[in-house]
C-alpha cells in the first residue's frame, strides 16, 4: 500500500465501510473483470498485439482493476469493524456529528467519522486521523475544537452527537 500503512497493520473500518468494500469487490470481481477479459479476447483477435491501442487500452484497465481487487482484498482481511463504544454522548469512531463553525455565518455541518479508507470529504465522510477528526474525537456536544486550516485557526462547536 502506498500509504505507508504496513501489512500486518489492522485498519480500522466502519461497519458500512466494511459492506461497501464488499460490494465493490463484488462488483469489480463478478461484472468488471469479465468484461474487461472478453475486451481483451476480442482484442488480441484482431492480429498483431504490437500495435494494436485497443488490446494495450484493455491490458492496463485489467491491470488496474486487478490492482484495486488486490488492495480491497488487503484492506478488509486486515480491516478490524469499530463503532462507537462509548454511546451517543461522547464523539468517537461512527459518530455523526453536527457542528457549527464560530465565526458570524454560523455555518452548520453534518459529517460521519469512518477509518481512513472510506473517508469521502463530499459524502461528508471524514477520516478520524484528517485533522477535523482527531480534533473531535473524544468529545462531546457543546465542547469547542479548534482545526488548522490553511487560512489559519479555525473554530468549531459540537452541536449534536449521533
Amino acid at each position: 500500500m502506498s500509504d505507508g500503512t504496513s501489512l500486518d497493520q489492522a485498519i480500522q473500518l466502519t461497519q458500512v465501510g466494511v459492506d461497501e468494500l464488499r460490494q465493490e469487490l463484488d462488483e469489480l470481481i463478478k461484472v468488471r473483470m469479465p468484461k474487461i477479459i472478453e475486451r481483451v479476447a476480442n482484442a488480441r483477435e484482431q492480429g498483431d498485439l504490437s500495435e494494436n491501442a485497443d488490446y494495450h487500452s484493455a491490458r492496463d484497465e485489467q491491470a488496474i482493476t486487478q490492482a484495486r481487487i488486490n488492495e480491497i482484498e488487503i484492506i478488509l482481511m486486515r480491516s478490524v469493524v469499530v463503532s462507537n463504544k462509548k454511546g451517543i454522548s461522547t464523539v468517537g469512531m461512527g459518530s455523526t456529528v453536527t457542528i457549527k463553525l464560530m465565526t458570524k455565518t454560523a455555518k452548520k455541518i453534518t459529517m460521519t467519522l469512518v477509518g481512513e479508507f472510506e473517508a469521502d470529504p463530499e459524502a461528508g465522510k471524514i477520516s478520524v486521523v484528517s485533522p477535523m477528526g482527531k480534533a473531535m474525537m473524544g468529545k462531546k456536544k457543546g465542547d469547542q475544537i479548534s482545526v488548522k486550516a490553511p487560512a489559519g485557526e479555525v473554530a468549531y462547536e459540537i452541536l449534536e452527537i449521533k
